[in-house]
């Protein structure tokens, strides 16, 4: 008997594999469909990209989720690969600190280089099905009447950056060519809207019915009183303004060639929709600036496809025309990216800003204005509190004892739960919850050049000031799902263990946001192919934490938690009110 390999022989083969790559050749031979889905992620300091490959089983043999893996990532850091706009932390300086804006164009450009990154990956760009994105919250970018225009007739042999505007950021009214009505965006982290919020308030009633209609009270950061000021302050500005975007949906908008609508999930990060109709609210809109309807994206659905590829990205990168799903906020995208798809799970979110946020499958309202009720990726809602010092406040104190993160580790396992009640108020940039408008540190018995006991008092500040500050969610915690750059520090997470009285599990990939984008482009492309994907599908085997061991709590530290934690609440209003040390 001859064996088949022998019969046919090796230029059999060969040609064969000339044909059919070896990957291409096992998909051929297995029934197997390896797909691609993009996920990007425009934050406040950063572009990053995940890749995510999904096979699909065409002859549907087995009962087990389509296996997942990430092939690409990358990022790209707004202060050091784009130094020209003069970015600091992805913020422009200001004078003001309760200013906060950045460069609409340096995402733009940001985009041009990832693109450029991925067509170098070495990956198998045809199989790249569905792309989808997370942006920071609450950013607004301003578009002329030409933006319409220059979107659909992109010239894919000029970059980006040329076709959209200029670089140069201080002229008020931006250049003539610009397709930006206002050269900058105001960012999340931005707190000089105290008036038009109080304004906003009054013309719907008060703060409560405010928030039951929007899911928030005014919050200064959010993108309605932005608006607001926008209007006021350059009513020829506004007047010269053809549409209002999100950062989310102005980048969907560059990659489909077209104004992209929004998602529910950044929508209600804007205090303008209508909570339970996903719907924009006319009496929002009519008390924060007029012709606001006409400026505005549509709403639709989380998973509705708004478009393909436009030619400038196929034809200047060599991309398929992959689908573009409706981008979402980085929240929301966190939500789906930490696995967090049924009420009664939480996570975590240690970045920039430190973030705590679970489902929620009806709107419950933080009736103290602290915080947030958004839409989900899912259908369902999402709860949240946010304080704006995370990292930044981290990275302060660090800097301020000349440390690395090693050292500071190291100084916060020399120090005892507790901090021999020694504690901080680490609000060195305007806080947001609690609300505090005038930035500072305060201390209490704790002497400012004692490095070791202020590296452990911001930590256990953030952490009571999140377990105090999300008792509205009524959720028991038993489980917290850790993520963001601070999640790899296990000193760090073993305070969350301790104040929360929680496990804490951590996950491989750390920016949440960007793997939640990739899934949501997974579950996008399958719903709008019929395939009915259940989101447990979707995050099954890639948004789940890492095997290892969990952090668990000491029951020594909880007990000293407990009583520190009641002792920094009757504390925070006076901190609030300017007393210091």
């Amino acid at each position: 008997m001859v064996a088949w390999g022998t019969l046919i022989g090796p230029a059999f083969f060969l040609a064969f594999e000339l044909r059919f790559p070896r990957k291409q050749l096992v998909e051929h031979i297995t029934g197997l469909d390896m797909a691609l889905y993009l996920g990007l992620d425009s934050s406040t300091q950063s572009l990053t990209a995940l890749v995510l490959e999904v096979e699909h089983d065409e002859h549907g043999r087995s009962d087990e989720p389509p296996r997942k893996s990430l092939v690409f990532e990358h990022s790209i850091s707004f202060d050091e690969h784009l130094p020209l706009y003069g970015t600091r932390n992805g913020v422009l300086p200001s004078e003001d600190p309760s200013v906060a804006v950045s460069s609409p164009l340096m995402w733009a450009e940001a985009l041009d280089h990832m693109f450029e990154a991925i067509a170098v990956s070495g990956l198998d760009l045809s199989r790249l099905a569905a792309i989808a994105g997370s942006a920071q919250q609450h950013g607004s970018v301003y578009l002329s009447p030409r933006a319409t225009g220059v979107m659909a007739g992109l010239v894919p042999s000029c970059p980006l950056v040329e076709q959209l505007g200029t670089r140069t950021i201080g002229n008020k009214d931006g250049p003539t060519e610009s397709i930006f009505s206002r050269p900058v965006s105001p960012v999340w982290m931005d707190s000089s809207t105290i008036e038009e919020c109080r304004e906003i308030t009054g013309a719907i009633g008060d703060a409560a019915q405010l928030a039951q209609l929007t899911g928030s009270r005014a919050f200064e950061r959010f993108t309605g009183p932005q608006i607001r000021k926008f209007y006021k302050q350059d009513p020829e500005g506004w007047e010269a303004t053809d549409r209002v975007h999100m950062v989310s949906s102005f980048m969907a908008s560059l990659l489909a060639g077209a104004h992209a609508p929004l998602d529910p999930g950044d929508a209600s990060g804007m205090n303008l929709m209508d909570l339970r109709t996903r719907d924009w609210s006319l009496k929002m809109l009519e008390a924060t600036a007029p012709k606001l309807a006409a400026k505005l994206p549509p709403i639709v659905p989380s998973p509705t496809i708004v478009g393909t590829l436009a030619p400038y990205w196929r034809h200047r990168f060599g991309l398929p025309a992959a689908k573009i799903v409706a981008w979402s906020g980085d929240n929301p995208c966190s939500l789906v990216g930490t696995g967090l798809i049924r009420e009664g799970q939480i996570a975590v979110s240690l970045g920039t800003s430190d973030t705590l946020f679970g489902p929620m499958s009806e709107p419950r309202i933080d009736r103290t204005g602290t915080g947030h009720v958004f839409g989900s990726p899912t259908g369902d809602y999402m709860g949240l509190t946010c304080l704006l010092n995370g990292s930044l406040a981290r990275e302060q104190v660090r800097d301020a004892y000349s440390l690395d993160w090693k050292s500071f580790s190291e100084m916060l396992q020399a120090t005892p739960p507790g901090n021999n009640d020694s504690m901080m108020f680490p609000w060195f940039e305007p806080e947001i919850t609690p609300n505090v408008r005038t930035p500072g540190v305060r201390r209490v018995d704790l002497a400012a050049e004692d490095a070791a006991r202020n590296v452990r008092a911001v930590v256990e500040a953030q952490m009571m000031a999140l377990a105090n500050h999300s008792r509205w969610m009524g959720v028991d915690v038993d489980v917290i799902h850790a993520t963001g750059g601070a999640a790899v520090n296990t000193d760090i997470l073993q305070v969350l263990a301790d104040v929360f009285e929680a496990k804490v599990r951590r996950f491989k990939v750390a920016n949440s946001a960007c793997l939640g984008a990739a899934l949501r482009a997974y579950h996008a492309e399958g719903t709008a192919n019929g395939t009915g994907l259940s989101w447990k599908t979707v995050v099954d085997g890639i948004a789940v934490p890492v095997t290892e061991s969990p952090i668990m709590p000491k029951q020594s530290s909880v007990k000293t938690y407990t009583r520190l934690r009641r002792r920094y609440a009757k504390l925070e209003p006076l901190a609030i009110s300017g007393c210091s040390d």
